[in-house]
């Protein structure tokens, strides 16, 4: 079995940074590709951000492109969204997520998932 849990999350101003944190417990993360997603409220689960399991292959949806970085730990067991120049639009839940099918973009395609932790950009 397989347990996500995110951290990192929290309160921040417009312009801002966040460095958010998924530690894999149970088999090595070095198995999966790995995933992170946001949900608004009143919105659909989207994509933000892909890596492969050794890193090599990366990701990026274009509304976070050039703000993001997604990076990974193997010999850790995490997974790191690290996010600058925050904006109001990317308040969400945030979410990670293992995929035991290769490295993919699509959520349904994901077997593992964190409870998500909250981010909130003010304005």
């Amino acid at each position: 079995q397989v347990q996500l849990v995110e951290s990192g999350g929290g309160l921040v101003q417009a312009g801002g940074s966040l460095r958010l944190s998924c530690i894999v417990i149970g088999r090595t993360s070095s198995f999966y590709p790995m995933g992170w997603f946001r949900q608004a409220p009143g919105k659909e689960r989207e994509f933000v951000a892909a890596i492969g399991w050794n890193g090599d292959s990366l990701n990026y949806s274009d509304s976070i492109k050039g703000r993001f970085t997604i990076s990974r730990d193997n010999a850790k067991n995490t997974v790191d969204l690290q996010m600058n120049s925050l904006k109001p639009e990317d308040t969400a839940l945030y979410y990670c997520a293992a995929s035991r099918r290769g490295f993919q973009i699509d959520a349904s395609l994901y077997d593992y998932w964190g409870q998500g932790t909250q981010v909130t950009v003010s304005s």
